[in-house]
């Protein structure tokens, strides 16, 4: 349904992710949930306020408005905290998805100093916000029948009460210095000694203590690679581009894509950061997720050896709809669920995937036998490729062209291909892809540089510029200080 007019949307810096690495939700500085899929990250949304006013949310806030309010983190965790600050009292909610144990939403709201009283709104929309409102008393606890025949458990330190109209549990209580109240939504309405607190701050503590960086600025690169960290998948081992769905490009806009998928692209440049800090588990981990989508010639797209995205199953197939009954983001409609990139041919995944494997390759033991088979078969196929048409990195839905980019990361994956072949001495048709490298290096200069605009564009022989050219350096095709690279750069700028 539309937002109505008097709907005060929040910035998205207003939110926190926090997560299980099965699913995210958002939580916002009001100490509102306002979206959380379950079971997992590309589930239909339970809580969606994020996208449609009526879309569902979990509130906690003291019924007199604070004077002021904190978000943060938890130092070294994925717990976060809100802080609510009043002239009587400071009271903070901490907002988490339990590791270990059953599968839950915890929300603990501990008063700090004086006394004040809390208003809790839980009202879920499943399914998008399409599917009636189930909320059935059980056992001191509450059952919500999500649909697919997945249940979801609330359970609470105080009693929840039922609003006439079925879709919202409600509840005020009244909070002292050094009380607790814990709330719960998941598998189980458990509300053992500490919600799963202890366990979970003890987990990301341990996981973001074997980060090997020592460099400047530790503490925003940690809490990135914590963010990052929340969007692995613990069972495949996929790497996802996203936890939300149809946030706009630009507000009003209409490219509001579903991004809850593993984007090869998006997880090659995850994979690259994670093993830069020392995080092998999870490259081992999603190079055995890619391995099993290169085996079997039945999963193999028509144009070329991998798709650009796929489910968390390994599923190519994502048929792309819209929910019409959502307004979207501040307005920016049409809201999106699946995506139609699937069917895209995307030449610039094979240069991204191949470098994040060449760093896993020279950092660790090497790749495993059956690995490299599927790389040179890769780069095999970019040797006989590289000169087509694609979609580009932008996905562009407006036909294929030859983009610069495309170009670019296609002499990448040829370049690491040589290297990795090169430094253990595998089987490999090294001097035809040195062959191939050198014809897409020499195309690269004669056709992707434009003389009048002093840069390289976005296409061949084309006149626009392209923010994606940004990654030359990053990927060793051009040195920083190199005069055309200076130009592109400064054309960029401007």
């Amino acid at each position: 349904m539309t937002a109505p007019p008097t709907t005060t949307w929040l910035p998205l810096d207003a939110y926190g992710a926090i997560g299980d690495m099965q699913t995210l939700a958002l939580s916002s500085r009001t100490g509102s949930i306002d979206w959380w899929c379950w079971p997992r990250f590309d589930a239909p949304s339970v809580f969606g306020r994020l996208l449609d006013a009526d879309g569902g949310h979990w509130q906690i806030e003291p019924v007199d408005e604070p004077t002021a309010v904190r978000h943060l983190y938890l130092p070294g965790t994925n717990v976060l905290l809100t802080r609510f600050h009043s002239d009587e009292s400071v009271v903070e909610v901490e907002d988490y998805l339990v590791i270990g144990g059953p599968r839950r939403l915890a929300r603990r709201v501990t008063c700090q100093r004086g006394t004040t009283t809390m208003r809790v709104v839980i009202a879920p929309r499943p399914d998008y916000g399409r599917a009636e409102v189930d909320l059935t008393a059980e056992d001191g606890a509450w059952r919500l029948d999500v649909g697919h025949g997945e249940r979801l458990w609330f359970g609470a330190d105080v009693e929840l009460g039922l609003e006439p109209d079925g879709s919202r549990l409600v509840a005020e209580f009244e909070i002292g210095e050094g009380e607790t109240v814990a709330f719960v939504a998941g598998e189980s309405p458990d509300l053992d000694d500490d919600c799963g607190y202890r366990r979970t701050v003890d987990f990301w503590r341990e996981w973001i203590g074997r980060s090997t960086y020592r460099g400047r600025w530790r503490e925003a690169v940690e809490r990135s690679a914590l963010a990052l960290k929340l969007l692995t998948h613990d069972e495949s081992g996929g790497l996802l581009a996203a936890g939300t769905t149809s946030l706009p490009e630009a507000v009003g806009g209409e490219r509001n894509y579903d991004y809850r998928y593993v984007w090869i692209r998006d997880a090659a440049f995850t994979l690259y950061a994670l093993l830069e800090l020392g995080f092998r588990d999870e490259a081992d981990a999603f190079t055995a997720w890619l391995l099993a989508r290169l085996d079997g010639d039945a999963a193999a797209p028509a144009f070329g050896p991998l798709a650009p995205l796929y489910d968390l199953d390994g599923s190519a197939e994502l048929d792309e709809r819209t929910l019409d009954h959502w307004s979207g983001y501040r307005g920016s409609a049409p809201v999106r669920v699946g995506n139609a990139a699937s069917d895209q041919f995307q030449l610039d995944i094979y240069g991204e995937l191949v470098d994040a494997l060449y760093l896993a390759d020279a950092h660790g033991d090497g790749l495993h036998l059956d690995a490299w088979t599927h790389v040179a078969a890769i780069v095999d196929w970019v040797a006989e490729h590289w000169r087509e048409p694609d979609e580009g990195m932008w996905e562009t839905r407006g036909g294929q062209e030859r983009f610069t980019s495309s170009l670019l990361l296609a002499w990448v994956a040829l370049e690491r291909g040589i290297r990795m072949a090169d430094h253990r001495g595998r089987p490999a048709d090294v001097a035809r892809w040195r062959s191939e490298r050198d014809a897409a290096h020499a195309e690269l200069l004669e056709r992707g540089w434009n003389d009048d605009l002093g840069a390289f564009t976005q296409t061949l022989d084309g006149d626009r510029l392209d923010a994606s050219l940004l990654l030359a350096p990053m990927v060793k095709f051009v040195a920083g200080d190199d005069p055309r690279w200076r130009s592109t750069l400064a054309a960029i700028e401007a």
